[in-house]
């Protein structure tokens, strides 16, 4: 039986898991014509992956707190229409790696930004729902208010804690620096996931960075 460093495991979902962009970046695209805004730069839409989008629609286009409200609605709508799962697919590797962990016995969590709903519509449809203890994201009717990626682990914690789960030595994996960032508040280390969005130098904290699934799994599982 393989034996790991970590008493559990968070996982962020966007960049990490799955990659969403083939459905974000159309809805994106719309939501910004809805406001007659000019299409974003191609290059520019995946710095959109990962963070909150109510904060994205503000630092990014220029929003006040009001509209980018208004977006975030917007965008979920049309998330909604087209199926959270649709256009999601599970990075190469990552599904056999989340099933493996659960068969060692390490209890998981979703630590994400992304609305629970559509977290849970993705892992259900992919068949992964299984393989975690714990669920924890965006509250989904909730706009403009916290749900930072801090907030969320802290959930991923609590709700690991009332499973019953040794939470003494946690680690994430993620992909931005929200994810690093939010970790550290909870003394929390990160594995950057080098396949997902992050920029050169959002690595900057993580005690270490997979290349791919295979050299995280040596990380999780020795």
């Amino acid at each position: 039986m393989p034996e790991s460093p970590y008493t559990c495991i968070l996982w962020d979902v966007d960049g990490t898991i799955a990659d969403a962009s083939a459905g974000i970046l159309p809805r994106l695209r719309k939501v910004f014509a809805s406001y007659g805004l000019p299409d974003p730069a191609p290059e520019s839409l995946v710095q959109w992956i990962g963070p909150p989008m109510f904060e994205s629609f503000q630092l990014r286009a220029g929003m006040a707190a009001e509209q980018a409200q208004e977006a975030v609605i917007r965008y979920r709508d049309l998330a909604a229409a087209d199926g959270y799962a649709s256009s999601v697919t599970i990075y190469p590797g990552i599904a056999e790696l989340l099933r493996e962990i659960a068969d060692a016995g390490i209890p998981q969590a979703t630590a994400s930004t992304k609305p629970e709903n559509q977290v849970r519509a993705i892992l259900e449809h992919h068949r992964l729902i299984d393989a975690f203890t714990a669920i924890a994201a965006a509250r989904p009717g909730v706009i403009g208010q916290k749900d930072a990626k801090s907030d969320v682990v802290g959930w991923a914690l609590e709700r690991l804690a009332a499973a019953g789960v040794d939470t003494s030595s946690p680690v994430l994996i993620g992909d931005r620096h929200h994810d690093v960032d939010g970790a550290v508040e909870h003394g929390i280390p990160v594995i950057f996931a080098e396949w997902g969005f992050g920029e050169p130098g959002e690595a900057a904290g993580a005690i270490r960075s997979a290349h791919e699934p295979a050299e995280l799994r040596a990380m999780l599982l020795g």
